[in-house]
């Protein structure tokens, strides 16, 4: 029986999903440090994880058996996602299901800083009636500055709009702009115009230290601050200095270059006790519905995988979109190095055993190539031993009822 080891509270229904397909599933509430996880893993087909347990490259090698990755959130650079490529890993994610719970919570949090209802709800809960417009406005009429144009960026884009906002954003690649927002040039030129700047890229190591002194002395003076993106993008000691000298008069941060790895740790921050500071523990997609979306996603994916060897929306193996074989059919999936005249060789091997091909189709991206063949009749071991022993082979799987990986 196929084994999942899913880790850090995955929804229960991304569980129930795996089972139902004949999954054996242990799951387990926190995260795994490397060494953790390596013996968690011995036996282990498929791993599910969120945002605190990252998959080494030394993980991958102590971990023979695993023949897939869930990512049960949008990041994936807690991954090694070429070591993972190279072992023959498959990794999938969740880049739709909690954008809006992403964008509601920044939408809210904007609202919330710009009005200062933060120090209205402190004083009146330590018993002080604090009535007064002083540093409160409205968000109509002011600018957005969305740094990072993706699946979230553009939604937010167009609720703030709705809301009267005036919205820019900076993306390092061409996005199309939606409704009035108006692309710039360069993130100096957001930081020039921005009444509140957000961050909503992506956790490639490229983007590390992205915002720090530079950055904020470009910010204008009483804007406001949201990161809901990666911790390790922010210069937070620096931040804490534009929010103690009232340059920058709020800020929301919702992820940390270091968390908890579990539920009721101890978190310590030097942005705690700011005024007009919002402080959240990786919620950003913390909603029922995002939640049950995403454990449904992923476990779907990752069932798929393993069923049919479909890899559409892969991160980092050719996506290729596959229905089950039909009755009687023998599937042959390969992946390979992405070199010159493997195809040839694989048809070869599989002419050889005599079966008939019914279909065949192929992809390939960077390093990696998959190819997926259904067959008439099954191969012979030594077929099968023939196609694992060519150069270029990262992993064969032959998908069918009887056989084994």
């Amino acid at each position: 029986m196929v084994k999942a080891l899913l880790l850090e509270n995955i929804h229960p229904l991304g569980r129930e999903l795996l089972a139902h397909a004949g999954v054996e599933v242990v799951t387990a509430k926190g995260a795994l440090d490397e060494d953790e996880l390596i013996e968690a893993l011995q036996g282990v087909d498929v791993l599910g994880i969120r945002s605190k347990t990252n998959v080494t490259a030394r993980v991958l090698q102590s971990a023979p058996d695993l023949l897939a990755v869930g990512a049960f959130c949008i990041g994936t650079n807690q991954i090694d996602l070429r070591a993972a490529a190279g072992r023959g890993v498959a990794a999938f994610n969740a880049p739709f299901s909690n954008t809006r719970s992403v964008v509601e919570l920044a939408l809210a949090e904007i609202i919330a800083l710009t009005r200062r209802l933060t120090e209205k709800d402190k004083a009146l809960h330590a018993g002080t009636w604090d009535k007064s417009a002083t540093g409160a406005h409205e968000v109509r009429g002011r600018t957005l500055g969305i740094v990072g144009y993706g699946n979230i960026g553009t939604q937010l884009s167009v609720l703030a709009e709705a809301l009267g906002m005036r919205v820019v954003f900076y993306d390092t690649a061409e996005k199309l702009a939606l409704g009035n927002a108006q692309r710039m040039r360069s993130l100096d030129e957001l930081l020039d115009v921005a009444d509140v700047v957000t961050l909503h890229v992506d956790g490639r190591p490229g983007n590390a230290g992205m915002f720090g002194p530079a950055q904020f002395a470009r910010m204008k003076e009483g804007s406001i601050f949201l990161n809901l993106s990666r911790g390790f993008l922010v210069d937070y000691a620096h931040l804490r200095d534009q929010i103690v000298s009232g340059r920058i008069v709020g800020a929301a941060v919702d992820v940390f270059a270091e968390e908890p790895k579990a539920q009721g740790d101890a978190f310590e921050s030097e942005l705690r006790d700011l005024p007009n500071v919002i402080l959240t523990p990786h919620v950003g997609g913390s909603t029922e519905e995002a939640q049950k979306d995403i454990g449904m996603f992923v476990a779907g994916k990752l069932r798929d995988y393993l069923e049919t060897g479909a890899t559409a929306l892969s991160v980092n193996v050719p996506a290729l979109i596959l229905d089950r074989p039909r009755d009687g059919s023998h599937r042959i999936a390969h992946l390979h190095r992405n070199v010159p005249g493997v195809l040839a060789a694989v048809n070869r091997t599989l002419a050889a055993g005599g079966a008939n091909i019914e279909s065949q189709v192929l992809s390939t991206s960077g390093d990696v190539g998959y190819v997926v063949t259904d067959l008439s009749a099954d191969l012979r071991p030594s077929e099968l031993t023939e196609l694992l022993d060519m150069e270029p082979t990262i992993r064969v799987r032959a998908l069918h009822p009887d056989s084994e990986d």
